[in-house]
């Protein structure tokens, strides 16, 4: 610690920090454009100057732009010198020369960080008053709007977009004050992470192009915390409303999870909840829609029920609460995972490795500083796209630690780092079947079959610890590779294993846990992080349930009658002709889903379960970590939680236990009483009846607006506001003034901070943990009784008139509920079959030409991709994609063709 002097008060700070950070960790209100937390220092918008003096004696002092001075103990510095004041208002006049004097109608308004600081330094009018520059904007794709002429030039889209994001396509043209921050022509983005311009960007240049469309100021959403529901990662979100309709989506900041960012398919996913193809009125198909209503069909759905044996099948994709509620109406022995069946035994495998292995998962911060990371059969850009966002942060550790501390220049100083670490990267290994987009990154990649993968992972856990199995018959290069691979882990100080179930091999995930372990063995601080298929597909796994395939039997072979089917769609979890068989096997189908697709049109009893803004529930992410999401707003007693459809069908059926439940409460302590294993969710938010000073938290900011009028045309009395009896949040601007459990901040603000740049007020110190500690509740740790896997594969071998069809995933596509995004519908590629050059040359197949082939019977035709790298006898075929009919992936593939295969030597590149 130091101990600093502002305007002659002694503070104590951490050392080494920039004078920035400390003051605003401090609370002072200290203006500046440039730096961000997470990217660092640049000094490029001279906003943020203070008076810094020699000693208690020097009375003049000198102007420092505090983001480019380190903390000294007994630093001496003034924010309020008139000098010091004058200047800062004297740069935000020039920043301001060319901006055009359009808050009014600027989709930034309310929520701008120019706007914030203007008002800081004093800058109330400008004496500019000559022609100012202006530019012509660019179509930047379905995520973001272009509006250069707001532009200040503090260099923070380019830096994010390049430098921490690994972007390609953006950024700046021209020179001094006529500097352009966009594409060389116009076009798409190509980055995953293109949205978190919205955010970064401190005026209006890049914005939410979805909030446009249905726009509304920041103080007029009612907004909740909520948690990203499109991968298995858990990214913390605040999610915004407004008139009855989803708005936004924006960061809400976890110091362990997700930190400032997130992907453009968690930011611009939220549309399904707004799609044409929502179900909002219960059916019963037995009745006309006017006849049903909800009672009508709990009623309905509750006799069904009782009448012969009822399975239920639940969902990752669903809540913690629904899926327990479903399996205590059903019973243990009748619940069922809606998996498929690779699915379910790879995240089986993947919750016993983190539950009995010797390794932690780290957490998304944690891998920030892995400085060795190797890679096994996981595309995470694709899969767990800030995974990867997380480890193009990691490659810098090693030349951070070694050559940035040995020059002793703070880590902060981001533009002197880069110039002194260049294109130095530290050790990243990737073994995979196709390339993805991390491989620029890498030290080494290696394209082979996953069970080649697994091979040369159990050789590398070989080389680190005897006790894992020898690999025999592996050849010199492969051997040599994992030798590398090894001595880069070895030397590591936090070497980091990354796989997941996305290439479906158990193998793959089995070598993954024996490197880890290997390395613990020779006590090392090693991590591994293993992607799981959906959002909660951790806490389905742990919630236990049999296979897929077993509730098919059940009704096919008679010992079902009735199923319940928990917001899943059955036939992106199994084949067509085998859902179908099951479907029109079932005496009555009851549905739970909040958008129709191929399952709910076969329901004989459907009711409209509320999607993630409209529901409060428990996700558990891929490390074990609990989370909670809250209801946004409140909507039409027809739309619920599916936990609370389940549990009224349980309360009219007279079920002893489900009847003595009064709320949600009470189902998460049910679930922490039969689960031990899940008790922590009763601490991942507080319950319903907390109150800070008997008051609630307030989903609205106190300059909400138009509340008496929104309801007009209905009455125009202001009716008494809906009350959340599943939580402490209100859905009114009334209540607690001040900060919340960081689990339940609804929405950034602060006196003066209107833009997200308030986060800073809600930190401990700037850039770390939100006081009161990070969201979430971690739910496993190894207990370090699993061995070594002894299950080393033989060498793959193609198949003569087959193709081993892998799978391969895409950010925008493979992922059900983002699909009905409009915006994300853009980025959506056509389907396709990615093969071997040689093999496509083989068989007299150019680039786009169909392929013909069947999986158990499904007859697919795509067009051809060709690719250099997936091996020979292998294919891939997109996982999720609309219009490619569901297959339980790896398979062997029936070629509908004559072809004679000779085996080609793998090879590593």
């Amino acid at each position: 610690m130091a101990t600093i002097y502002i305007d002659n008060k002694p503070y104590e700070v951490k050392a080494g920090k920039n004078l920035l950070e400390a003051c605003l960790t401090l609370g002072k209100d200290l203006p500046y454009f440039c730096w961000h937390p997470a990217m660092g220092s640049i000094g490029a918008c001279r906003q943020c100057a203070v008076k810094v003096y020699k000693d208690e004696n020097d009375t003049k002092g000198k102007l420092f732009m505090s983001c480019m001075e380190q903390v000294r103990d007994g630093m001496r510095i003034s924010i309020a010198d008139l000098e010091a004041k004058e200047f800062r208002a004297h740069i935000i006049g020039w920043l301001m020369t060319n901006h055009p004097h359009d808050c009014a109608v600027c989709d930034e308004g309310g929520s701008c960080h120019l706007q914030d600081m203007t008002v800081m330094t004093g800058h109330n009018y400008r004496a500019y008053t000559f022609q100012k520059r202006t530019y012509r904007n660019q179509y930047l794709g379905p995520f973001l709007n272009h509006e250069m002429n707001r532009c200040i030039q503090c260099y923070r889209c380019v830096r994010y977009y390049k430098d921490y994001a690994g972007g390609k396509d953006l950024d700046v043209f021209a020179a001094h004050n006529h500097l352009y921050f966009g594409r060389a022509e116009d076009g798409v983005l190509e980055s995953e992470f293109s949205g978190n311009l919205a955010e970064v960007c401190p005026t209006g240049v890049f914005t939410d192009k979805t909030l446009k469309q249905h726009y509304t100021r920041k103080w007029d959403l009612t907004s909740a915390p909520s948690v990203c529901h499109h991968c298995s990662l858990g990214c913390n979100t605040i999610a915004g409303e407004r008139y009855g309709t989803l708005r936004n989506i924006t960061n809400r900041y976890n110091g362990e999870v997700n930190g400032y960012f997130l992907c453009d398919r968690g930011r611009f996913g939220y549309e399904f909840v707004n799609s044409a193809g929502r179900v909002r009125k219960p059916l019963v198909r037995s009745q006309l829609p006017e006849a049903t209503d909800k009672y009508t069909a709990l009623k309905t759905a509750a006799s069904t029920i009782k009448v012969g044996r009822t399975i239920g099948i639940g969902s990752p994709r669903a809540s913690l609460e629904s899926n327990y509620v479903l399996k205590k109406l059903v019973g243990e022995d009748n619940f069922y995972h809606g998996v498929s069946d690779v699915d379910h035994d790879l995240v089986e495998m993947a919750l016993h490795i983190l539950r009995d292995g010797a390794t932690r998962t780290p957490s998304l911060r944690e891998v920030e500083k892995a400085d060795a990371v190797f890679i096994l059969g996981e595309d995470v850009t694709n899969t767990a796209p800030m995974l990867a966002l997380a480890v193009r942060q990691s490659v810098r550790q090693e030349p951070l630690l070694e050559e940035v501390s040995k020059a002793k220049i703070p880590v902060w100083q981001d533009a002197a780092v880069r110039e002194l670490v260049q294109s130095e990267k530290g050790p990243l290994f990737i073994a995979h079947y196709t390339p993805t987009k991390l491989d620029e990154l890498a030290t080494h990649t290696f394209f082979d079959s996953p069970d080649a993968i697994a091979r040369l992972g159990f050789a590398v856990a070989n080389l680190i610890h005897e006790g894992s199995p020898d690999v025999r018959g592996i050849s010199e290069e492969d051997q040599a590779l994992a030798q590398r691979i090894a001595d880069a882990l070895m030397k590591a100080k936090n070497p980091l294993i990354i796989s997941g179930t996305s290439s479906g091999s158990e193998r793959v995930l089995k070598a993954s846990a024996n490197i880890a372990h290997a390395l613990v063995a020779r006590e090392k601080a090693a991590g591994i992080t293993l992607v799981m298929p959906e959002c909660n597909s951790m806490g389905l796994a742990m919630l236990g349930g049999h296979k897929l395939e077993s509730a098919f039997e059940a009704v096919l072979n008679g010992y079902a009658d009735n199923v319940i089917i928990l917001e899943n769609d059955l036939y992106r979890r199994a084949g067509a002709s085998m859902v179908e068989r099951f479907l029109d096997s079932c005496k009555q189908v009851i549905v739970l889903d909040h958008l129709h697709n191929a399952t709910t049109e076969k329901a004989a009893i459907l009711l409209p379960a509320a999607p993630f803004s409209e529901a409060d529930g428990t996700l558990i992410n891929n490390e074990g970590r609990a989370q909670r999401f809250f209801q946004v707003h409140p909507v039409p007693e027809e739309i619920q939680e599916s936990w609370h459809w389940i549990a009224e069908m349980g309360t009219i059926m007279a079920d002893e236990e489900i009847s003595s439940w009064h709320g949600y409460d009470d189902i998460v302590k049910a679930i922490a009483k039969d689960y031990p294993q899940l008790e922590g969710i009763t601490k991942t938010a507080p319950p319903s009846d907390f109150r800070i000073a008997g008051q609630r938290i307030p989903r609205e900011p106190h300059r909400f607006s138009g509340r008496t009028s929104m309801l007009a045309k209905i009455n125009v009395s202001e009716p008494k506001p809906a009350e959340d009896p599943d939580s402490a949040l209100s859905y009114t601007m009334e209540g607690y003034r001040g900060q919340p459990p960081s689990s339940m901040i609804p929405f950034f603000w602060s006196p003066g901070w209107n833009s997200n740049q308030s986060t800073n007020k809600y930190q401990e110190e700037v850039g770390g943990h939100l006081k009161g500690g990070d969201p979430g509740v971690r739910l496993l740790a190894p207990a370090g009784t699993l061995p070594f896997s002894e299950a080393v594969p033989q060498k793959f071998v193609p198949l003569e008139g087959h193709l081993y069809m892998l799978p391969l995933h895409h950010t925008f596509g493979s992922e059900e509920l983002s699909n009905q995004s409009a915006s994300i519908r853009e980025r959506i590629p056509e389907p396709y079959v990615a093969i071997n050059a040689d093999d496509a040359l083989r068989i007299k197949l150019d680039e786009g030409q169909l392929l013909s082939f069947s999986i158990e019977g499904q007859i697919y035709q795509l067009p051809v991709r060709l690719s250099q790298t997936i091996p020979s006898g292998t294919a891939g075929m997109p996982n999720g994609l609309p219009g490619v009919p569901f297959a339980e992936l790896p398979a062997w593939a029936i070629l509908n063709r004559d072809i004679k295969w000779k085996q080609q030597p793998q090879t590593t590149y």
